[in-house]
């Protein structure tokens, strides 16, 4: 088998390690572009020492060229993952050039508009016989995905919850800062009661008890694809929750203050200052731990009318909690290199992926996962 799979973004903050977990895949070309192609050489130079079965070829590619189309398709790639967030705000001319030039195309989007709108290429990626999928991500594609495994013996989902923690000495992009950013103090709809109703981003702060060596987070309302998506994949759904946190309550307590003071309209956008508010960050990041986590609860009614609870965990150590967003993604590559998706068009990466293959992408990594019933 020969593949070749073309990483935009390939030495960024997921690139690199998307770059890793790809290099698993017997048979994969994989070309590391970005702007700078001494950065995607001297990454390309380390991981060929520590994968040199794979083959790992660096690039100059810049998103933003207006000859972007005619340069996908001189690179001869069969696909192209986007990672060059964050991706909130931007539009879909990457996407629009790969399906143009007979590129299928992912990316590591967890924007909620630009998810959850990406079917507007359908059209487009079906005449041009290519898959164009976004979100293969920890959100929606992971999550969604871990809702079906909770909810396989219920005919009907009545509440989801899903939140997010990393552990506090995990190394974090300005790209993911960027993002959270955008949405801390603003409103947004939820889907609470049956219906959507505003929240604010980084408020109403709950605790949750995670297992060891966890233990206990702070984790407040986000904006995800989840929010719009779950509801139409599960007509019977009355609420949908999404939250995050930061493991140090300091640090927590603080977005929380920062979204308080955009609610007021005393700041205007927090995501303009991400620099120096990842430094300030950055400045704690001796405390704490490596550890984070995920979780998703499932609660609804199975075929004799019995209320059920499931509880799937996830726990990542050792720093690998940033590997998480890049499992679904991996998979996906994985499934098209070797023939198994044979579906054209665009949409949101949701009901493409099995809990199993995605996590599968994760055996060599600290990274372990329980699903209990409660």
């Amino acid at each position: 088998m020969s593949y070749t799979v073309l990483l935009l973004g390939g030495y960024g903050f997921f690139g690199r390690r998307l770059a890793q977990r790809l290099a698993r895949i017997e048979g994969l070309r994989i070309l590391v572009a970005g702007r700078r192609k001494m950065r995607a050489a001297e990454l390309c130079e380390h991981l060929r020492a520590a994968f040199p079965a794979t083959r790992f070829e660096p690039l100059a590619l810049d998103v933003r060229a207006e000859d972007l189309t005619r340069a996908l398709r001189g690179t001869g790639a069969q696909a192209v993952v986007h990672t060059c967030g964050p991706f909130q705000g931007q539009d879909y001319r990457v996407a629009k050039a790969c399906i143009e030039a007979g590129i299928h195309y992912v990316d590591l989007a967890d924007g909620r508009a630009f998810v959850c709108g990406f079917g507007e290429l359908d059209d487009l990626a079906r005449s041009a016989g290519v898959l164009a999928v976004s979100g293969a991500s920890s959100v929606p594609s992971l999550s969604e995905a871990a809702v079906r495994a909770c909810s396989a013996d219920m005919v009907a989902v009545e509440c989801v919850d899903i939140g997010i923690s990393p552990g506090n000495r995990t190394e974090r992009g300005l790209a993911t800062v960027e993002a959270i950013l955008g949405y801390c103090g603003v409103r947004f709809d939820a889907w609470t009661d049956a219906r959507a109703q505003p929240v604010t981003g980084w408020l109403r702060p709950r605790r949750f008890r995670y297992p060891a060596p966890i233990g206990t987070r702070w984790l407040s309302d986000c904006d995800v694809p989840d929010l719009e998506l779950l509801p139409t994949r599960f007509p019977d759904v009355k609420d949908v929750h999404f939250r995050a946190g930061l493991e140090l309550r300091v640090l927590h307590f603080g977005m929380v203050a920062m979204a308080a003071l955009r609610r007021l309209g005393l700041v205007r956008d927090w995501s303009r200052h991400a620099r120096w508010l990842k430094w300030i960050g950055d400045r704690f990041r001796h405390l704490g731990s490596e550890d984070g986590c995920m979780h998703v609860e499932v609660e609804g009614i199975d075929a004799h009318g019995r209320r059920l609870r499931r509880r799937w965990l996830l726990v990542a150590e050792q720093g690998d909690g940033p590997y998480v967003p890049t499992l679904a993604s991996t998979a996906l590559i994985r499934k098209l290199a070797t023939g198994r998706i044979d579906r054209v068009g665009a949409g949101p990466c949701v009901n493409m992926l099995e809990l199993d293959e995605i996590l599968a992408e994760a055996e060599d990594l600290a990274i372990r996962t329980e699903c209990a019933k409660r």
